[in-house]
């Protein structure tokens, strides 16, 4: 049964009485007194044993308690190290995935104009090649070549000359179509591919990198320098790799330099005798 305030109150009173009667002469050589006597004696006992008992619960729970409290504070830390650790593995996960990504994009850009560079162009000309071979698709490229860009170099500096080469860059990405893509090939020359793209196609984005490029002006002190480029497209033809229309393309490109410039001219198609130069208006 509980061990309630009104149940210790009833066995005190019990234990009072008949201490009472142990106590009452009158009841000396009584046939009960030694029985009660024991059963006294035997209770105290009992209550002694379940003070110690109570006792020692009493400091196992504070020691248990206290453990608690030790283990639940270090737990505390752990998860605190834990969290703080996931934020730096967080941001050194995200320091690695900036750093892949600039590293990719130093491998397959170009520094100075942000252009992709010639081994990434050299990778998307192999790839038109197998997009024709697979389903009988075609291009054209476009090579183009700043106009006397030594000149500018040797006049005003390579800061210029710098300044020139991602004007130009700026002004290709704008002339081209969605879809196309203009990279440095090297120097002061690059290579733009048209996927798609036929020979009347391809001259309209040569006339629009032209006229682009024709509303460029730079100024270097008193002096404004209007850059220039010549271009020579060839569009691919049955049979041939990119090397060979690269190499119809950079023909034609010598040509529009002997034409006088800031022109371009369509390559001869592989059977013809010679191109037609074409000079935009």
């Amino acid at each position: 049964m509980p061990n309630t305030p009104e149940r210790r109150s009833q066995r005190d009173d019990l234990e009072e009485r008949v201490l009472a009667l142990l106590s009452d002469g009158q009841y000396d050589g009584h046939p009960l007194r030694g029985a009660l006597e024991e059963v006294i004696e035997q209770m105290h006992q009992h209550v002694t044993r379940l003070e110690r008992i109570t006792l020692i619960s009493d400091r196992y729970q504070s020691t248990a308690r206290e453990r608690f409290r030790h283990l639940s504070s270090r737990y505390d830390r752990q998860i605190n190290r834990l969290e703080k650790a996931i934020r730096i593995s967080d941001r050194y996960q995200s320091i690695l995935k900036e750093l892949n990504r600039a590293l990719r994009e130093a491998s397959t850009h170009d520094q100075l104009t942000g252009l992709p560079n010639r081994k990434m162009m050299t990778e998307l000309c192999r790839l038109a090649d197998e997009r024709v071979s697979r389903e009988g698709d075609t291009y054209a490229l476009l090579a183009i070549d700043a106009d006397r860009f030594k000149q500018i170099n040797d006049t005003h500096g390579h800061e210029l000359g710098d300044q020139v080469l991602i004007a130009l860059s700026r002004s290709f990405v704008s002339g081209i179509r969605e879809g196309d893509t203009c990279a440095r090939w090297g120097g002061e020359e690059f290579l733009a591919i048209l996927p798609g793209a036929d020979l009347d196609t391809a001259q309209r984005v040569a006339d629009r990198l032209l006229h682009a490029v024709r509303a460029i002006a730079l100024h270097c002190g008193s002096t404004l320098i209007n850059p220039r480029v010549s271009i020579g497209l060839a569009q691919h033809c049955p049979g041939e790799k990119y090397g060979e229309v690269f190499h119809r393309a950079d023909k034609a490109l010598l040509m529009a330099k002997r034409n006088g410039r800031d022109c371009y001219v369509v390559a001869k198609q592989p059977t013809e005798p010679g191109g037609i130069p074409r000079i935009p208006l």
